[in-house]
């Protein structure tokens, strides 16, 4: 197998630890970002801070060697008191590295984004992602919070929302410029931050949990992310893959009453 070049930010822990660990199996080499510093599984690490639009710019220009592709992974769960941090770390800050880190992709490169379930919404929260998207910088955030009355768990809704709109956007301008670009949305992850979803989405995160029969697990994320990441997915661009054991389609059947197209069990058995 031919040696390929990634980069991965968030790569200290959850998702993107296990990415690191997957790819390194394979024989690549792995670029970590992350504020937490880590040598586990990476080739070389480099500090980030997406909270900081000069740790973004040293970040990339600290990067020496062509890259096969970028795993935008590191984010922020709906945390109170972060709903600036949110913003800015999951979404512009991440916007930020990716153009800065354009340059130094080759051909055929490809960029995965982290969205999430939480970001499904967007039919409903499209003009708010658009407003989102036409600020640059992070003093711009403190206003659009009043502005648009926000609290953490909707700033992390809307930063997922915004990741896969993002996504979408530059899809024809990325594969124009020989690469591709994807999200995945993850759905209820054992890691860390599992705790911060449940306080955040409660009852409702718990039914789909229960629906699934068991929360998802960081390996099972970053191994599709791994093979987004491998050319052998050439042919995905542009597209949102959700991850979620389910839950999506269990709630898109409730809301369009899609049940009875199904066979009774009984006739099923026939």
């Amino acid at each position: 197998m031919q040696q390929l070049t990634y980069a991965v930010t968030g790569v200290a822990s959850g998702i993107g630890a296990e990415l690191a660990r997957i790819l390194t199996a394979q024989g690549h080499r792995v670029i970590g970002f992350d504020i937490q510093h880590t040598v586990e599984n990476i080739d070389r690490f480099i500090p980030l801070d997406l909270n900081d639009a000069d740790s973004i710019q040293q970040a990339a220009q600290a990067i020496s060697e062509p890259l096969d592709g970028l795993c935008n992974n590191a984010g922020l769960p709906p945390r109170d008191g972060l709903e600036e941090t949110i913003l800015q770390v999951n979404f512009l800050g991440t916007r930020a590295l990716t153009y800065a880190v354009l340059p130094l992709l080759r051909p055929d490169a490809s960029i995965i984004n982290m969205a999430s379930r939480a970001g499904h919404g967007w039919r409903d929260g499209v003009e708010q992602v658009k407003r989102l998207g036409r600020l640059k910088r992070r003093d711009q955030l403190a206003q659009f919070i009043v502005d648009e009355k926000l609290d953490a768990t909707r700033c992390y809704n809307l930063t997922k929302e915004a990741v896969i709109l993002w996504t979408l956007a530059e899809a024809e301008t990325i594969v124009n410029r020989g690469f591709r670009i994807n999200s995945l949305s993850p759905g209820g992850i054992a890691t860390g931050i599992l705790g911060d979803f449940q306080r955040a989405f409660g009852a409702k995160m718990a039914r789909n949990v229960a629906r699934a029969g068991r929360p998802g697990r960081p390996d099972e994320i970053a191994k599709i992310a791994a093979f987004l990441l491998s050319p052998a997915s050439n042919w995905i661009k542009g597209t949102d893959i959700a991850i979620d054991g389910g839950m999506g389609a269990f709630n898109q059947a409730d809301l369009m009453d899609l049940h009875g197209l199904r066979l009774p069990e009984k006739e099923m058995a026939e």
